[in-house]
């Protein structure tokens, strides 16, 4: 809101004007980042079967928490179990507590498991079943919250999905990585400032109307970030992408710390922002799936520097707000 704009840009100065009583201004840098974008959380669908039933805690013809995992579960003929109310069967007209479910006859064994992520839900699959994944991705697609998908490398390619390495989820990890991932529908409210005034899909037990992120939305992969203090450059508009990875290495280039790293995701010295330095050489790419059913494609925007990703939107032609898709190909 405007109020906590308000607020921080209050503390921000009340910050800056202790630094001057201390004398500290001029030998002081300071940097603002934020986590990630917001958007307002829209509970509504036209095909969600979940959606037209009925439940105490939930607007009629709204989604409930753990919609994907309810539609999968109804869609394969199983039951759901909630692992957030003691491994319970979902009974009819009732939700996953959490929004997160295990689908099978029995919960000690699921052939499917839904982890509800706000504006995007993980999919896992312990058996790693392809023909099963392609089944499941079949059914998403059929639905008009879902806006992009993205599966497991080890399934190889499933039409309508692009892999995991795609968006950087490949790696060595040691939490379970999941089998697909389901990007949720986003839109804007018509403000005249898309990325201020976006809406998307939430599986939340959060309500309509309230904040959420975790889409690739524009809105939520956009976030602001600034610095000012000896060691940048003065009123310096960085044209270059730039993320949160690359704080870290920043601050520990100026304060001559030398990290050992760890694996590949390291970011990037924002040299550029610094007293001379050169604004690095960056492409915009996009990366297109193959035709999943009705000819849906997964299509993700993503900068690179170097050998660095940043990504932009990812999902279906017209259900990402800031997604640019590629022209048509003449027939």
């Amino acid at each position: 809101s405007l109020a906590a704009v308000k607020n921080a840009d209050d503390d921000l100065g009340k910050i800056q004007a202790t630094l001057a009583v201390l004398g500290l201004a001029d030998t002081t840098n300071i940097f603002v980042a934020a986590d990630h974008g917001l958007s307002t959380i829209s509970k509504e669908s036209q095909t969600s079967p979940s959606a037209h039933d009925h439940y105490q805690d939930v607007l009629p013809n709204h989604l409930p928490p753990g919609f994907v995992a309810l539609d999968l579960a109804q869609a394969l003929h199983l039951p759901v179990f909630d692992p957030d109310n003691k491994n319970a069967r979902v009974l009819a007209q009732s939700h996953p507590v959490g929004g997160n479910g295990m689908i099978g006859e029995d919960p000690a064994r699921p052939v499917v498991i839904v982890a509800a992520n706000g504006g995007s839900d993980l999919v896992y699959l312990p058996t790693m079943d392809r023909n099963l994944a392609t089944r499941i991705i079949r059914m998403l697609t059929a639905q008009d919250y879902a806006s992009g998908l993205f599966v497991d490398d080890a399934l190889g390619q499933i039409p309508g999905a692009l892999p995991l390495s795609a968006i950087n989820l490949k790696g060595r990890s040691v939490t379970p990585t999941p089998t697909i991932i389901v990007n949720f529908r986003t839109f804007d409210t018509g403000c005249g400032e898309p990325l201020n005034c976006g809406v998307e899909v939430a599986d939340h037990t959060l309500q309509q109307g309230q904040g959420m992120h975790g889409s690739f939305s524009r809105a939520d992969t956009f976030n602001f970030m600034a610095a000012i203090g000896p060691d940048f450059k003065r009123s310096f508009t960085d044209p270059a992408p730039v993320s949160n990875a690359d704080v870290g290495r920043t601050l520990a280039e100026i304060l001559r710390l030398k990290i050992k790293p760890r694996g590949k995701l390291l970011g990037r010295v924002i040299r550029e922002a610094m007293p001379g330095g050169a604004t690095p050489l960056f492409t915009a790419r996009t990366m297109v799936s193959k035709p999943g059913p009705g000819e849906l494609v997964t299509v993700l925007n993503y900068q690179l520097v170097g050998d660095t990703k940043y990504f932009d939107a990812a999902g279906f032609s017209g259900r990402t707000l800031g997604l640019v898709a590629p022209a048509a190909r003449a027939p």
